[in-house]
């Protein structure tokens, strides 16, 4: 099972970590949708940062 994620808010004005995060999923520019498989390490990537991105089934 795979999930897409869409970088919707920008990197601009976060803390390092978040922009490492973003980077870390693939994600460099604004309504970028990058598809991973979706497992744990994932998902917990996703949490740090889910106030910048969207995510779909």
């Amino acid at each position: 099972m795979t999930i897409k994620v869409t970088l919707t808010r920008s990197t601009i004005g976060r803390p390092e970590k978040q922009r490492k995060v973003v980077q870390a999923l693939g994600l460099s520019k604004m309504n970028q949708t990058v598809e991973h498989k979706d497992n744990a390490a994932i998902r917990g990537m996703i949490n740090k940062v889910s106030h910048l991105v969207t995510v779909e089934k």
